[in-house]
């Protein structure tokens, strides 16, 4: 059958069904055209995410994995009818030509985005529905790049002359004259007729009047009210209240204000298009700190509940921004930041950055912060800033949930260039160590840093980290010290794996025991054999063979540099505790065949099926008799013998070696018989039919079955591979129970309750940030003298430590085809966080760095559909306060510690804050952690 063609398709009715593997060559091959040849206004259909999953794992696309490795899965069914209907909101009126979407959809985890040819082609094989198309949208002409608006913005358009409301959804990058446009089909009134107003919180803002700008630049957001202005023999009814009233905060002026500067000191920006930023600021830069902003319907003198309390304003969401209203919260009550954008800070706006926004998200945020510090607590709109936000970082436009401390990220580094004292950065060349101590080294990397990065947020935001790379071939130690902006700090469950590994005696000692233990991720089997080492409390005699079971047979043996990546949580791991020095002997693997002593001969490859877990011993090199390899394989199997199996005398071992008659078993199922000595086993071998189990020799698979010989046995290489036949005498004399189901490196589910139930504190996470451990295999170091890429180890140490110190713990994990959120409860301070264990080096002379914390971020829910707010602090009130979107409220402090917590906002404390601080309760147990 052939593959259908990408450029046509064929009637349904007449196409025949396809394999799996024709579909996935079809839809590849059709992906692969529609990409290739996006345009502005192509179309792209949501498709369910478990439907997608099944198909892709029916066609063999799919492959899924746990520790950020890759299991393939194994081939399922044909899935049914495509099934979109949890994408579409129970709202959604029947009929409508746009299905309207649940609000907390996420790409990936809720949907998938497929080319419209791909959608035809997957409704012709599987039908379903229902089909909801979303058009492709030109996001940046000049890098030709495209998004998928899938949440296209709902306007509430009311009708001035009947107050009627109708809804109406546009693209946000649609112009405003296809809003019009819209309007007046719908209306049915001419377009010299109307007008329309942004009538957010029923408000007449501004005229839409610039009708060549987009939607988004004039920052209407979702689901917001706009007002329909019909003339009545060509006069409006706006210029008949504006006359009728003296009202001067009755509307908002229709023009922008004629002063070069707005409330926050610097230059008004118009619709966000302002390129010359410079050249609206007068030389003195003077500051009028009584001008009025009025932009979004807020003024600094707002009409409504007011008292002397600053600090306490809200934030409106404009549709999934409480990622955004959080971060903005806990900057704005950031103490340097209020002293600094309070007072007159326009001198320092770099219009000549390339690397900045010419200064437009400084002077955006800083009205923000503004008014969010004015009295009263009429919540404010952050729809300005917004609107410039989403013009510089295209991944926060629309309306769709981001993670806070990627815009909080984005922010703090789009605010230093703004403000970047550096006008002209100069070249510098990156300097080697050379020996020289850390102090100098240090100090020449941070003056280098400052000649070219000098701002506020640098003061007041940024540190410095030690790197210490170790190459571990040649021992080549590479140290560099880099700035930091803030702390992202593992949670121990994200950075370590357990794995569970069955440990076998070489020498008979004991019964197979499985261990659990944690190593790092990235770690190598090195670290594995360690861990394992302590577990079964190995000697310095002895030593681990680690190898892979599959099929009942050995699959692989790992070497200690092999990286721990390349182990899959349903693999099954063997270790076999052999004596130092087991290289120089001959290895003896033993696969067990379950056999019919009825069966014959010829039949052997038909019957034939591998038992039990492989069996490992070694026995000296020149010692390959049929009575040596007999006694080592009854000294390995001693501990499996059966409690009431009596001595008997028909035994082919006799003397001192290894038999059957001289094994005692203890309690623990121990044999008192150790070693494999043969050199005085008598040599006389008794009929075939009294020996106590059969054994061949065999290859790596178990497909072969030859006889071994009395005398000598020669083998190819340093492994001897034999076959033991089970049959029902075999099971009479030992148990093979225990040699049978091998565990799983790791079982999800245990770890999934394990990591919701667990507490860490801070200190173990930043333990586990600073800990010694290799880099992971896609993140390999050149070594400059191996000339090679190295899988160097790596050592982070905090050199110096900013006044703002930011913690971001790390709840998200994602692997190539999984997210996850760990709930872990992470025990912090909020007093008295003493980092002197953590800083090699302090800049101020003997005060030890504490710090104070005075704001949290948190994310609740999962990954779909979670939502973000802010505990922040009034240092000056010392009062805590939540900000949960417009809503803020008195909170206790210790209400502040909840395992929601995300990023932790904490002021370093100088010698008198410290000294007015006595009285301030101590977190005890979080003080004493770093000691333990």
């Amino acid at each position: 059958m052939t593959i259908p063609s990408a450029e046509g398709f064929l009637p349904a009715a007449s196409c025949l069904p396809c394999t799996a593997e024709e579909e996935r060559a079809a839809v590849e091959a059709l992906t692969r055209d529609a990409e290739a040849n996006v345009k502005d206004g192509d179309l792209r259909y949501l498709v369910s995410q478990s439907w997608w999953t099944t198909w892709q794992s029916y066609v063999g696309l799919l492959s899924y994995g746990e520790n950020d490795t890759d299991i393939p899965l194994q081939p399922t069914s044909r899935p049914g009818e495509i099934d979109n209907r949890k994408l579409v909101s129970e709202e959604n009126s029947s009929g409508s030509e746009e299905q309207e979407l649940q609000r907390t959809l996420r790409e990936g985890e809720d949907y998938t985005l497929v080319p419209q040819e791909v959608w035809r082609k997957l409704y012709d094989w599987y039908k379903g529905g229902p089909a909801i198309s979303r058009k492709v949208i030109c996001e940046d002409p000049t890098s030709r790049r495209y998004i998928v608006d899938v949440y296209p913005l709902h306007l509430t358009l009311i009708d001035e002359r009947d107050s009627s409301v109708r809804t109406i959804k546009l693209s946000r990058k649609a112009k405003v004259h296809e809003l019009y446009r819209l309007v007046c089909s719908i209306l049915a009134v001419e377009q010299s007729k109307i007008r329309l107003w942004d009538y957010y919180q029923k408000t007449k803002n501004k005229e839409l009047a610039n009708q060549s700008e987009t939607l988004e630049e004039a920052q209407l957001t979702m689901g917001q009210e706009i007002l329909l202005e019909v003339s009545v023999d060509y006069t409006w009814s706006s210029d008949l209240a504006t006359r009728c009233t003296n009202n001067d905060f009755a509307l908002v002026p229709l023009e922008p204000s004629t002063s070069s500067f707005s409330i926050a000191g610097g230059p008004n920006i118009s619709n966000g298009y302002s390129s010359r930023i410079g050249s609206s600021l007068p030389q003195d830069n003077h500051f009028n700190p009584l001008l009025r902003d009025t932009e979004d319907g807020y003024s600094s003198f707002s009409n409504g509940t007011k008292d002397e309390i600053h600090g306490l304003t809200g934030l409106h969401n404009l549709g999934n921004t409480c990622f955004m209203n959080s971060a903005i919260q806990s900057l704005v009550h950031t103490p340097p930041l209020v002293e600094y954008f309070l007072k007159d800070y326009t001198q320092e706006i770099n219009t000549e950055n390339p690397l900045g926004l010419q200064g437009e998200l400084a002077v955006a945020f800083a009205e923000l912060l503004r008014k969010l510090w004015s009295a009263g607590r009429t919540s404010v709109p952050p729809r300005a800033f917004k609107s410039k936000l989403s013009r510089f970082a295209p991944q926060f436009s629309g309306y769709n949930q981001h993670d806070s401390q990627e815009l909080l990220a984005f922010l703090l580094d789009g605010l230093h260039e703004d403000l970047n004292r550096v006008k002209k950065k100069p070249y510098i060349e990156v300097k080697d160590a050379d020996d020289r101590p850390d102090e100098e080294f240090a100090e020449e990397c941070w003056n280098d840093h400052k000649a070219r990065n000098d701002s506020i947020i640098v003061d007041k935001f940024q540190g410095q980290y030690k790197s210490t790379l170790v190459c571990p071939e040649c021992n080549k130690i590479s140290v560099t010290f880099d700035p930091f902006m803030y702390l992202s700090l593992p949670l121990p469950s994200t950075v370590t794996r357990m794995m569970t590994v069955t440990v076998f005696s070489g020498t008979g000692e004991f019964l197979p025991m499985p261990y659990t233990v944690t190593v790092q991720k990235n770690g190598v089997c090195r670290d594995l054999f360690k861990a394992l080492s302590d577990a079964c409390c190995l000697n310095d005699s002895e030593t681990l063979l680690l190898a892979e079971v599959y099929d009942y047979r050995i699959y692989r043996y790992f070497s200690p540099s092999e990286l721990l990546h390349s182990i899959k949580d349903c693999d099954q791991l063997v270790a076999y505790k052999l004596p130092v020095g087991h290289e120089k002997l001959l290895r003896v693997e033993i696969l067990h065949r379950k056999v019919d002593r009825f069966t014959s001969e010829p039949q052997f490859n038909i019957t034939r099926k591998l038992i039990g877990s492989p069996l490992v011993t070694c026995i000296p090199i020149d010692s390959t008799r049929k009575v040596d390899i007999y006694a080592a394989v009854s000294a390995v199997l001693a501990p499996f013998v059966r409690a009431k199996v009596h001595p008997s005398g028909d035994s082919m071992l006799n003397g001192s070696g290894p038999s059957l008659d001289g094994i005692v078993l203890t309690d623990n199922g121990a044999s008192c018989e150790k070693g494999f000595s043969t050199s005085n086993v008598d040599e006389a071998i008794t009929d075939a039919e009294l020996l106590p189990f059969k054994l061949y020799l065999s290859d790596d698979k178990g497909h072969v079955r030859n006889p071994i010989d009395e005398d000598s046995n020669h083998v190819l290489g340093s492994t001897m591979r034999l076959l033991m036949d089970w049959s029902v005498r075999e099971h009479e004399i030992y148990n093979l129970k225990y040699m049978e189901d091998l565990p799983d490196v790791f079982k999800p589910g245990f770890m999934s309750k394990k990591t919701r139930q667990e507490a860490v504190n801070l200190f173990s996470c930043l333990d586990a940030f600073l800990k010694d451990e290799p880099l992971g295999p896609d993140d390999m170091w050149y070594c400059p003298s191996c000339k090679e890429h190295r899988q160097a180890s790596k050592k982070l140490d905090l050199w110096r430590l900013p006044e703002i110190l930011v913690v971001h713990l790390k709840r998200f994990s994602y692997s190539r085809y999984m997210k996850n959120k760990l709930d872990t409860f992470v025990n912090f301070p909020i007093h008295h966080l003493d980092m002197s264990k953590y800083a090699k080096h302090t800049s101020r002379g003997d005060q030890p760095p504490i710090y104070e914390l005075y704001s949290v971020i948190n994310h609740y829910g999962g990954l779909g559909g979670g939502h973000y707010s802010a505990y922040a602090k009034l240092v000056e009130e010392d009062n805590w306060y939540h900000f949960d979107d417009s809503h803020v409220s008195s909170v206790n402090e210790e209400e502040t510690r909840t395992s929601a917590a995300y990023l932790l906002f904490y002021r370093r404390l100088d010698g008198n804050s410290c000294a007015m601080s006595e009285d301030v309760p101590v977190d005890t147990d979080m003080v004493d952690s770093p000691e333990a």
